[in-house]
């Protein structure tokens, strides 16, 4: 049974194998990340991540050893790559019936010490799957989500939907949109049109009665992401 050390071991191996100084130089500049990078490009990190990560060998037989393991190499990392490892290992298919409620105090940890753009939209996927399996008890936590001083978990409430489509709960949508239609901040804004944009996939006229019904407090940003293909 692993309790996901030689994972970890094996993970941290490979992804500095494939360092490039010059590369991650670029990388932590264009992130404005104060985390250094070690230059690996996306393709490269998830060639070198999938066949880790499907290893029965390597597999995490218990919940904790998983939860363990995301924080380890979460809080202990020495580069982007690594928190970005921790992501792909808590949305792998292999430990999906894990992304449930329960796992939701380990994602707003990650959610509010990530504070980026790149770690938070990622890790929304697995707000998305828990909101799925508890509506109820989701929905009122992305409420208050919603509500809360910090900006990436107000940002996650409201794209906590984005891959829902017919499932979306539009009451629960506006909810979490409405709070921040005064909102300056650009993330914010951009992850209301984002939010409106994807559903309208699903319900236009929905989203074009919520953009009209709310005039002017969206802000152009906002409106124009979610108008774009209306």
């Amino acid at each position: 049974m692993s309790d996901g050390s030689e994972l970890l071991d094996a993970i941290r191996l490979g992804l500095r194998s494939g360092a490039n100084v010059e590369r991650a130089v670029g990388q932590q500049r264009y992130m404005k990340s104060e985390m250094p990078f070690l230059g690996l490009t996306s393709p490269q990190r998830h060639a070198l991540l999938r066949p880790l990560l499907a290893d029965p060998a390597l597999r995490i037989e218990t919940r904790s050893g998983w939860e363990r393991s995301i924080r380890e190499l979460w809080d202990g990392a020495e580069y982007r790559e690594d928190r970005y490892a921790a992501l792909a290992l808590i949305r792998h298919r292999t430990y999906r019936s894990w992304r449930d409620p329960d796992v939701m105090p380990l994602v707003r940890h990650l959610i509010v010490t990530g504070a980026w753009w790149d770690y938070v939209d990622e890790v929304g996927n697995v707000v998305g799957d828990a909101l799925l399996l508890d509506p109820e008890g989701e929905g009122l936590r992305m409420r208050a989500w919603a509500e809360d001083e910090d900006v990436w978990l107000r940002r996650s409430a409201i794209i906590s939907q984005l891959r829902h489509g017919d499932d979306t709960d539009a009451r629960l949508l506006s909810d979490v949109i409405e709070p921040n239609l005064d909102d300056r901040e650009f993330f914010v804004r951009k992850a209301i049109g984002w939010a409106l944009r994807q559903y309208a996939r699903t319900d236009p006229a929905w989203v074009l009665a919520f953009v009209e019904a709310h005039g002017q407090r969206l802000s152009g940003l906002s409106r124009r992401e979610a108008l774009k293909h209306l």
